[in-house]
């Protein structure tokens, strides 16, 4: 059955695969040929011949039915998991005859949905068919592929033909991040002066807060931000320019892929990974996010930047240990599963431990929360260490 299902694509992408009616009709022109010959009769010949030419020539016209379009797909923008993806692919027809009856198949990759198909009546020369769809997200991930196909048996019915097109496609699924209202295991991360966190404000530029100082008005400034008195004293309008005061406390969300995970703990890792990186930037923390590299290169293993962040974390995946562990020396929330081997952190740090239904406690030693996989996770990031 597998042989004769590759032989019957092989076919239908190379050339034509007869279809069900077309089976019959073959069988039924050499049924009529072999009886033809031994009987001799004439009007058996016709009928076989009559069949067969209508056989080759409904072969023969579905070829040339997509002989021609060409298909283009649009950038499929990123999303967060749970939320729609949005597909484009368009035909054209730049020949001059007018072409219909196919579908659009679009060979989706495993893990992203069933393949999707759309048939196309008509398309006159020149015009252009967009075809758009939306798929469901269940899961993170990065899926790629690199075709979509054409399929007709236009304009009798009787033979399959299907012919792929280049149409490379890159769907990104971002992790789901969670709302966190309050998270203690970042709110209380770093070292300690005395009682007190170390907290050293940066300034950093922006519509509101408090005025740094004031320049000349520039087409597109608010007129809010005049500073009427300064303008009348220099008789030209002067805008206040405006910072605000964040903190300068630097962590790093460490990512465990070395450890033996479950893939329902690894998945809730992951997602908290990308929440507390989240609520980190929100909160003014310099975050970043740092993953187990092949050298083991803790500080070039850092990403900052939040696209580049919610990338990695959209296709990260376990990886086997390959020599030991260097963490960064910075203030470390350090994501990993029970069972694994202590490594030391920095000072200041926190571990988040994924446990097997031992709820989310304070375990093994001061500053280590405990994650219970069967449990839903916000609340168990939202509980005090």
């Amino acid at each position: 059955m597998k042989f004769a299902a590759r032989f019957t694509d092989w076919l239908e992408h190379r050339w034509v695969n007869p279809a069900y009616v077309g089976w019959i009709l073959l069988g039924l022109a050499l049924f009529f040929f072999a009886a033809a010959t031994n009987t001799l009769a004439g009007w058996l010949y016709v009928i076989s011949g009559v069949m067969l030419a209508l056989l080759v020539i409904a072969a023969l016209l579905p070829p040339r039915n997509l002989n021609g379009l060409v298909v283009t797909r649009s950038p499929i923008q990123p999303v967060t998991a749970e939320v729609p993806l949005a597909v484009e692919l368009q035909v054209r027809n730049p020949q001059r005859q007018t072409k219909g009856l196919f579908q659009l198949i679009d060979p989706l990759p495993k893990g992203l949905g069933a393949v999707q198909v759309q048939a196309v009546s008509s398309l006159l020369p020149g015009q252009t068919y967009i075809w758009r769809y939306q798929l469901p997200t269940r899961r993170r991930g990065i899926y790629q592929w690199s075709r979509a196909d054409l399929r007709t048996a236009a304009p009798l019915g009787l033979f399959w033909c299907r012919r792929s097109m280049a149409a490379p496609a890159t769907a990104v699924v971002y992790p789901q991040v969670l709302p966190l209202k309050r998270c203690p295991l970042l709110d209380t991360v770093g070292p300690r002066q005395g009682q007190h966190w170390r907290y050293n404000p940066l300034a950093q530029a922006d519509t509101q807060g408090v005025t740094r100082s004031l320049r000349p008005y520039r087409w597109g400034d608010p007129t809010r931000l005049i500073h009427w008195r300064t303008s009348a004293r220099y008789g030209e309008l002067r805008v206040r320019e405006l910072e605000t005061m964040t903190a300068s406390r630097e962590v790093v969300i460490a990512l465990d892929t070395t450890a033996r995970w479950d893939e329902p703990s690894f998945e809730q890792a992951v997602i908290a990974a990308a929440s507390l990186y989240s609520y980190a930037l929100k909160q003014g923390f310099a975050a970043a996010l740092w993953l187990p590299q092949p050298d083991s290169s803790g500080q070039d293993a850092l990403l900052r930047e939040q696209p580049r962040v919610m990338y990695a974390l959209a296709g990260v995946a376990l990886r086997p240990a390959q020599g030991a562990i260097a963490l960064p020396q910075k203030s470390t929330i350090w994501l990993t599963s029970a069972g694994t081997e202590t490594i030391a952190l920095p000072p200041g740090s926190r571990r988040v431990v994924w446990g097997n239904g031992r709820g989310a406690t304070s375990g093994s030693g001061s500053g280590t929360t405990v994650i219970d996989p069967s449990e839903p996770l916000e609340p168990q990031l939202q509980v005090n260490v």
